[in-house]
């Protein structure tokens, strides 16, 4: 389970609508339920520090990058896999419901919510999932059933976003571990983390993202 603490929790109650948790990721907060395994009400989070990764300073090994060649890096093939692959209930800490599930499901289908995959042999290997918004991307979960398929994951996911030479982009994983410290996550205070949150919201988003089967006010209900 990650590092929750009562001074980080915002708010509490509402729903997972697209247009609620698209509001919510602009304003610097996510949703988590209050539950030790996710369920209960759903609360609203904000760190602080938070965890952010700044696609410049993440820091990959050559024994990493080795590995990454190893991997097929695909984008949106299996969102839903990839979820399930997130919330197995064996993980320590499983904290995502199938209500949690349906809900990025749904942003995933509006073109708002997106899977960085790695595949391995014709098989998913690990892979993340997140929200992208302008220059954000806001990173909700990860996994691996082969080692190192995760860390892959995430250097898949910061060449994606340097790929068009875009300074300033976000990668918001909410709160530091040492296992994302070594990929180059560090802490920043709440004051420093909505600025940088204001500038990665005024820039495009990286062309893989972009697509969007429908306008950007279309999402409300749902």
């Amino acid at each position: 389970m990650r590092p929750r603490r009562g001074e980080d929790l915002v708010a509490a109650g509402g729903d997972l609508a697209p247009a609620t948790l698209l509001a919510a990721y602009e304003r610097g907060l996510f949703p988590m339920g209050l539950g030790g395994d996710g369920h209960g009400p759903v609360g609203w989070w904000s760190p602080d520090p938070r965890g952010v990764l700044l696609p410049g300073r993440a820091h990959v090994s050559r024994s990493l990058r080795r590995a990454l060649r190893a991997f097929e890096v695909r984008v949106d093939t299996a969102f839903d896999e990839v979820v399930a692959g997130c919330a197995d209930p064996s993980r320590p800490g499983a904290w995502i419901t199938g209500e949690v599930a349906a809900a990025y499901g749904r942003l995933h289908r509006l073109g708002w919510a997106h899977s960085v995959e790695v595949w391995s042999g014709g098989q998913l290997a690990g892979g993340l999932y997140g929200v992208a918004i302008g220059g954000l991307f806001a990173a909700e979960s990860k996994f691996h059933r082969v080692r190192d398929a995760s860390k892959a994951a995430v250097v898949a996911l910061v060449d994606l976003l340097l790929a068009d030479g875009v300074p300033g982009r976000l990668v918001d994983v909410q709160w530091r571990t040492e296992h994302l410290a070594t990929l180059g996550v560090e802490e920043v205070g709440r004051p420093l983390y909505h600025r940088l949150l204001g500038a990665a919201l005024a820039l495009p988003e990286p062309a893989v993202f972009a697509a969007r089967p429908d306008p950007v006010h279309s999402y409300d209900g749902g």
